[in-house]
């Protein structure tokens, strides 16, 4: 299977391409730094932008099913990575009508589970900390979901950086108590990957924890 992933030099990202490979995928990657992978076959790396359409639509154009996994890392200050990248992929999508299956990395917090944070210091921390990443990060889950892709949006908790368990529950409704906790970033891959593979939850948000 060609898997496209998106952001893939850090984090979540770097994760899934990882399991991707393992599980014997042909991986093509797009981000703006250097991936620190040893050389492999089946990895295809381009540098480049999401927020830039031609590097977009270079590293789509075999995909099977696309990975994004943006992110701005430490940096907290106003952004509109996120809903630029989510523009160009719905004018690619218009202009090529691409069926394929588009898993998102969000974050819980995002969209409208920004009402559902398990805790009062949770919400004071996306308040004043994490406010305007989540603001175009929820931008971005609008803007795809309002066009014709077929998305999956995937909210994990928050992040840690443990050893892949496989062990972690999803959530694709929000109610009350709702509790979304912590999740190790390898989990997330590994969500995101048998997604792009076998897509159960497209047209769904889903929430992730660790069991």
């Amino acid at each position: 299977m060609n898997l496209t992933i998106i952001g893939a030099s850090a984090g979540v990202g770097l994760e899934t391409v990882k399991i991707a490979l393992n599980r014997h995928h042909h991986v093509t990657t797009l981000s703006r730094s250097k991936i620190n992978l040893p050389d492999n076959p089946n990895l295809t790396i381009i540098k480049g932008s999401a927020t830039n359409k031609t590097d977009l639509t270079k590293s789509i154009e075999r995909a099977d099913a696309i990975i994004v996994a943006l992110g701005t890392g430490n940096n907290i200050k106003p952004t509109t990575l996120y809903s630029d990248f989510a523009n160009n992929l719905v004018e690619i999508q218009k202009e090529s009508n691409f069926q394929i299956p588009v898993v998102v990395l969000t974050g819980f917090g995002a969209g409208d589970s920004w009402d559902y944070q398990p805790n009062f210091v949770t919400k004071l921390f996306f308040k004043y900390l994490l406010k305007d990443v989540y603001f175009d990060k929820s931008k971005m889950e609008t803007i795809i979901t309002q066009s014709k892709i077929k998305w999956e949006i995937v909210r994990p908790g928050i992040l840690k950086n443990k050893s892949l368990t496989e062990k972690y529950k999803v959530e694709t409704q929000l109610y009350k108590g709702i509790k979304i906790g912590s999740i190790n970033r390898a989990d997330v891959a590994d969500f995101m990957v048998k997604q792009a593979e076998n897509p159960t939850k497209l047209f769904n948000y889903c929430s992730l924890s660790s069991k």
